[in-house]
């Protein structure tokens, strides 16, 4: 009997809780070689995107926010590298592995969940200055270059490059944009208190967001408040407003605002992943996958077979009434995986699949240590109570007893100890010293 293979693409969210539940599912089939559940991603993690703020912010050790693919999906078959291309008409793609030529793949059913990447736009200086926040690196990143700045701030006599290492500039007021902000400014002014070379006043926070509000996910009574409270904090909200340049790190608004900064965080939305472009899948007018309700692919015919999609880059039909589409949250992501995995074996089985439906049951969103705001199933909750209810609601999804576990003990350290301040840049470019080093050698050498 052959193998029947399933391939997922994709280790974010929805592949990689659908490649479990799978594994879990067909635990039988796949011990005795009926079928085969192979997953390929670039990465050999998953990373949990909504602790990302609270890496940066060090809260979090990074290694405890990502979940080896290999130690927790031991029935798959994982494949790291990149898919280049999709014939689904061929039931093949094709993989860029991490080294070395492509290589071809043949399945039976696949799984399309490459996620999102951030949307970005033709502003200038935007590619040589800005950050996003979606992965581990740009975490790392930001959280060694938002530090690093306290550091050049307080060795430089020059004013004006004092004055635009000390201002912070956040481009997006959903979820991400507004949780970063909050956490990397709770880090800084923790951290100023051993810098006695800069005034807590000098340090300066903007948030650009181009509509009237932000954190529209939990509502507006509670987005005016997280508002409110980020203004008594000293950020700067400048809302229905748009960047309209950034080169060389001089900052222009459309409300005519201009300043000089060397931090952006960009986080205006997410769009498909580009990958879904080499496939022959349909996508829909955003260029997301174009899913129906039980999240197989379909197309003007209906129903493609053995194509399956979810998460940030598909578009599916939201039942619940809510709104038009699902939104591209972890929270619709885990509950679309269970269900896809389901309808994958109950078509290996030859029984009855079903239709994804979700009520919306609200949102949490943390404004820093021990602040703020949340809205569950109608229940408006600010503070200490929103902040342990984010925490507690994101500890409850993450795979692994053990990462549960560390992610705790991370939290209980951090309410007994002082918050770390290191940054560790020279990581980012660890071979420059190594290579000036050495070929300065290899010129004595030769003279």
């Amino acid at each position: 009997m052959r193998v029947k293979r399933i391939v997922v693409i994709g280790a974010g969210h929805v592949g990689f809780y659908v490649a479990d539940r799978l594994s879990r599912k067909l635990k039988s089939e796949i011990r005795r070689r009926q079928v085969e559940v192979m997953v390929i991603e670039p990465n050999q993690h998953m990373t949990y995107q909504p602790f990302l703020p609270e890496m940066a912010a060090g809260h979090i050790s990074p290694r405890h926010g990502v979940v080896p693919l290999r130690r927790a999906l031991k029935r798959c078959n994982i494949l790291t590298g990149l898919v280049t291309e999709v014939r689904h008409a061929e039931k093949t793609l094709t993989v860029q592995p991490i080294s070395g030529p492509s290589r071809e793949v043949e399945y039976d059913q696949v799984v399309v969940a490459p996620g999102s990447v951030s949307r970005t736009f033709p502003i200038p200086g935007l590619a040589e200055l800005a950050m996003g926040n979606k992965t581990i690196g740009e975490a790392i990143w930001l959280r060694n270059h938002v530090l690093q700045r306290l550091d050049v701030a307080a060795a430089t006599p020059d004013e004006a490059t004092r004055k635009a290492a000390l201002t912070f500039v956040t481009v997006g007021g959903g979820f991400a944009g507004i949780e970063t902000l909050a956490e990397l400014e709770d880090t800084v002014r923790a951290a100023l208190k051993a810098y006695p070379e800069i005034d807590p006043d000098e340090v300066r926070w903007v948030l650009v967001e181009a509509t009237q509000r932000i954190l529209p996910e939990v509502g507006p009574e509670m987005g005016v408040y997280a508002a409110k409270h980020l203004v008594k904090r000293g950020v700067d909200l400048r809302l229905n407003t748009q960047l309209k340049s950034c080169v060389d790190g001089h900052v222009v608004l459309s409300d005519g605002e201009e300043f000089d900064t060397q931090t952006m965080i960009w986080t205006a939305g997410v769009k498909p992943h580009p990958m879904l472009k080499k496939t022959d899948l349909p996508q829909g007018p955003r260029g997301h996958l174009r899913c129906s309700p039980t999240l197989q692919v379909e197309d003007d015919n209906g129903i493609v077979e053995g194509a399956w999609g979810a998460g940030d880059s598909a578009q599916v039909p939201d039942l619940s009434g809510f709104a038009q589409w699902c939104s591209p949250s972890a929270q619709h992501a885990v509950r679309q995986a269970g269900v896809l995995a389901d309808n994958i074996v109950a078509t290996i089985r030859g029984t009855v699949i079903k239709e994804y439906k979700h009520k919306y049951i609200g949102s949490v969103a943390g404004l820093g240590l021990y602040k703020g705001v949340a809205n569950t199933y109608g229940v408006k909750v600010k503070g200490l109570m929103a902040w342990m209810m984010h925490r507690a609601y994101h500890l409850s999804r993450v795979p692994g007893i053990g990462r549960k576990g560390r992610i705790l003990s991370d939290w209980i350290l951090g309410l007994f100890t002082k918050r770390e301040i290191v940054q560790l840049g020279e990581m980012h470019n660890p071979r420059d010293a190594w290579e000036a080093l050495a070929s300065g050698e290899e010129r004595n050498s030769t003279s």
